[in-house]
């Protein structure tokens, strides 16, 4: 069990500990921030596992000696986040990516005709899955050493019989020992469920990159289109709770039938 922080009179203005000022200045934050920064490192600490119910507010505000609408306000922004997930009549639970309202949160592939607000199950095939050193482009990425160890997977989303997506994957070697191309192909749910089920390896939240490109040969062929046919890239490197970087993924997307929906707040 780790330490419970508590906040004497003294020290509800400060930042937490893991905040240092800068420059020598002292750093001041909201008495919510103070405490969502406080559930927050729980959760990096493994306290309460994915789709585990946390304390009541009311516990909270006993336990941080702070007002029920301070841990309302800290567990509201951590919610808009998707770390935490509300369940009226049930209690705040931590979020997994086996919730339907979470699984999709990564994938932002949407059908012309569809409902923007439905999803529609991928299909998916493993191409590949593979061990092998990491390129200096891929050590940087992952905050790795180049030549460390790497799992890359390579695999084909497809939507109503449509290969849609192509997807090349890197992960760090450590983390992931056992994952294997029949481990993958075996689970039909999202990825991120699995690897946070079986790896307990959580991804919050993903930077992206954006471009048009064209598709080579290999490429063409495993999507079912020209050569000369634009498609979407996506690069994204996806991060835990500690803010460290544990996968890169680029994907290819066909258009034809999909449009790439975005929602900024």
């Amino acid at each position: 069990m780790i330490p419970t922080p508590t906040f004497s009179a003294s020290r509800l203005d400060e930042s937490p500990p893991d905040e240092p000022a800068r420059n020598g200045a002292p750093a001041f934050s909201p008495l919510y921030q103070q405490i969502k920064a406080l559930i927050l490192r729980s959760l990096r600490a493994g306290e309460w596992q994915p789709g585990e119910a946390i304390p009541s507010e009311m516990e909270f505000a006993a336990r941080f000696r702070v007002s029920q609408g301070t841990v309302r306000k800290a567990i509201d922004e951590l919610a808009a986040e998707n770390l935490l997930l509300r369940r009226q009549g049930k209690g705040t639970f931590v979020a997994t990516h086996a919730e339907r309202q979470v699984q999709y949160r990564f994938l932002r592939l949407i059908p012309n005709d569809g409902d923007p607000n439905s999803e529609v199950p991928a299909q998916r095939k493993i191409i590949d899955c593979r061990r092998l050193r990491s390129s200096a482009e891929t050590a940087r990425a992952l905050e790795l050493r180049t030549g460390d160890a790497v799992l890359q997977v390579r695999r084909v989303l497809s939507f109503d019989g449509q290969a849609t997506i192509l997807e090349d994957l890197w992960l760090p070697g450590g983390p992931f020992k056992g994952l294997t191309a029949e481990r993958l192909s075996a689970d039909q749910g999202p990825m991120y469920a699995l690897f946070e089920a079986e790896f307990g390896v959580r991804m919050v939240r993903a930077e992206e990159k954006i471009r048009a490109v064209l598709p080579d040969a290999t490429q063409s062929a495993l999507l079912h289109v020209d050569p000369g046919t634009p498609l979407l890239s996506v690069e994204r490197i996806a991060f835990t709770y500690d803010n460290h970087a544990i996968e890169l993924r680029r994907g290819l997307y066909r258009t034809d039938h999909h449009y790439y929906r975005n929602v900024l707040s």
